[in-house]
């Protein structure tokens, strides 16, 4: 007795049936049927073998060692043949197995067992997964469902179409990802072409639907040149070589389509024919993804560095408007760099911020180390505001008569550049939102200049609108928006924006004669190439992310920047570790 004969009859009898009886029970009873054979189909498919095989024989977890994210070759490294034989022999029984649970229904009824087969395996129950996210790609399960709807009828040709498509397309560029999608993506056009129900040849286009969701990011990966190929395996954590990345986002549209995943949406937008709404709707929907990579990052010691770019596709208004939203991007990106091998994420720009600035990030993540920057950002300033005073004198400007202004300086980082400044200006004037602790610091300033006879004028305010006298201004706040707009300045100003994300609005650059410097640049040792602009100049990178790096490199990571706390010997050990690194602050 075969599985086919313990099946229904076929589905041609069953429609038969429910056109042509009167007999109710008859039609329930066979909708039943229906019903349970594919929740079967669902179940088996929803069972993560691959996992418990993995898990039992290898004893570890098997999202760190992911050929998903990392390849073949690196996944037979840490998880050993054995287990990952025995994980993919299973997927590959699963997809066959459930596509037999059809064979009572024909070729007709196995596409459809495929179909919820493979939804199973994309979207397993949680009870089988005890609540952990599994994100594989089911390629061998797609093996076994071509190997299932072989032996239900699926002509000869239509079975080694795919395969043969799959080889050649494996052989000429090493992307395994590749050669699944032409198995899947070459079987539903061979169903196009048989004498098939069309609700069957739906089937077969969900599958390649399903499939084309799943494999989305190494589609974006395979477009940017970015995805493993086979026999190049991907770089992991070791005594020579650090493993980090970092999460960025677009700051406008243009910079969304950068990255060739999003490229085609250009002309739509331009055209008119998807509004900017509508895309941010859909790029909210999408999880964080490799984009970027920087390479050639060696220190002086000889080690390599290398930082993947992890994205989710929210600009900065959505970051800000929807601070829980931002905060699960973010998690969702510190387990996609667990999964590709990192030690460290580092948040960038507006993700800085989310979270309790990365300590919301860190609990819901604890496996890998979380880092917002702000220790190095805070170091570099030491080092670059010297030069700016310099460059600001050559201008014919002289100190001493030169009114400065300091914004956010109830922070650490900011009331650190007032204390810098103070003894060389005429006039300071220090801007924060807490007038009670701001007159304490600009006291305990004021008796320490005293002390040395350097005592300039000093005003204390919470309103942004007093820096419009000043000639310098230094800006060092955590808000998430611009805090200083064209009103605030006045012509031919300089300002230096330590801010993360910037507190200089856009729209300052186009006043006369005014100077927005960046501040918190550095550029790392060796010939750092990379495919995205950060806009940070060739070969630089935000101090921020320069911290990431060197936390990577140093392993020190009880170092690392989190919450809004910043602790004086963490920045001086960043300002130290990077020069010894080779890392250097640009002014």
């Amino acid at each position: 007795m075969t599985l086919a004969t313990l099946a229904p009859p076929s589905v041609h009898l069953v429609f038969d049936v429910w056109r042509s009886t009167h007999d109710l029970r008859q039609v329930e009873y066979l909708s039943a049927v229906v019903i349970a054979f594919g929740i079967l189909a669902y179940l088996m498919g929803s069972l993560p073998l691959g996992y418990w095989a993995i898990r039992r024989l290898s004893r570890q977890e098997p999202r760190w060692a992911s050929a998903y994210n990392l390849g073949l070759e690196n996944a037979l490294k840490q998880l050993g043949v054995a287990p990952l034989l025995l994980a993919s022999s299973l997927d590959f029984l699963k997809g066959l197995i459930a596509v037999l649970l059809g064979g009572g229904w024909g070729l007709e009824g196995g596409l459809v067992m495929a179909v919820l087969a493979y939804l199973g395996h994309l979207y397993p129950l949680p009870v089988f997964t005890s609540g952990t996210t599994l994100r594989g790609r089911g390629g061998f399960v797609l093996l076994g469902i071509l190997a299932g709807l072989s032996l239900m009828g699926l002509p000869y040709w239509a079975t080694l179409l795919p395969l043969t498509a799959a080889l050649i397309a494996l052989a000429a560029t090493g992307w395994m990802s590749l050669a699944g999608l032409c198995v899947v993506g070459l079987l539903a056009l061979s169903v196009l072409g048989l004498g098939v129900a069309s609700w069957a040849k739906l089937a077969a286009l969900g599958l390649l639907g399903l499939a084309l969701w799943r494999y989305k990011e190494n589609i974006g990966r395979m477009l940017e040149g970015t995805e493993p190929r086979l026999g190049q395996p991907l770089p992991l954590p070791s005594e020579k070589q650090a493993v980090c990345a970092f999460m960025i986002h677009p700051l406008t549209l243009e910079d969304l389509f950068q990255t060739p995943r999003f490229r085609w949406f250009k002309p739509l937008v331009d055209r008119g024919w998807v509004s900017p709404k509508l895309l941010e709707r859909f790029t909210a929907l999408i999880r964080p993804m490799k984009n970027g990579e920087l390479r050639g990052i060696r220190t002086t010691d000889g080690r390599e560095i290398r930082c993947y770019l992890i994205s989710a596709p929210l600009l900065p208004h959505q970051i800000t408007s929807n601070p829980e939203l931002a905060t699960q991007k973010a998690v969702q990106a510190a387990r996609l760099a667990k999964e590709l091998g990192c030690t460290v994420l580092g948040l960038g720009a507006f993700w800085s911020v989310v979270g309790e600035k990365g300590k919301r990030v860190q609990e819901a993540v604890p496996e890998i180390e979380i880092t917002n920057g702000g220790a190095y950002t805070a170091g570099t300033v030491k080092a670059a505001i010297p030069g700016i005073i310099a460059h600001f004198s050559q201008t014919g400007h002289e100190l001493s008569q030169t009114t400065a202004a300091v914004v956010g300086a109830n922070g650490v980082v900011a009331f650190g550049i007032a204390r810098q400044i103070a003894p060389l200006v005429g006039k300071l004037i220090l801007v924060g939102r807490n007038m009670e602790r701001l007159e304490k610091s600009a006291d305990s300033l004021r008796k320490n200049l005293e002390r040395k006879g350097q005592v300039p004028e000093m005003v204390v305010t919470t309103d942004i609108s007093a820096i419009k006298e000043a000639d310098l201004i230094f800006s060092a706040t955590s808000d998430p928006q611009a805090v200083i707009f064209p009103e605030h300045i006045k012509p031919g100003a300089w300002i230096y924006d330590e801010g993360v994300p910037p507190d200089v609005h856009p729209d300052v650059k186009k006043l006369p004669g005014v100077r927005v410097i960046p501040g918190g640049v550095v550029r790392p040792p060796g010939a750092m190439t990379g495919n995205l602009n950060l806009h940070f100049g060739q070969e630089a990178v935000p101090a921020c992310l320069a911290e990431t790096m060197i936390l990577a490199a140093e392993g020190a990571f009880e170092r690392k920047s989190l919450g809004g706390e910043t602790k004086s010997e963490n920045i001086q050990f960043f300002v130290e570790r990077a020069e010894a690194l080779g890392f250097k602050v640009v002014d």
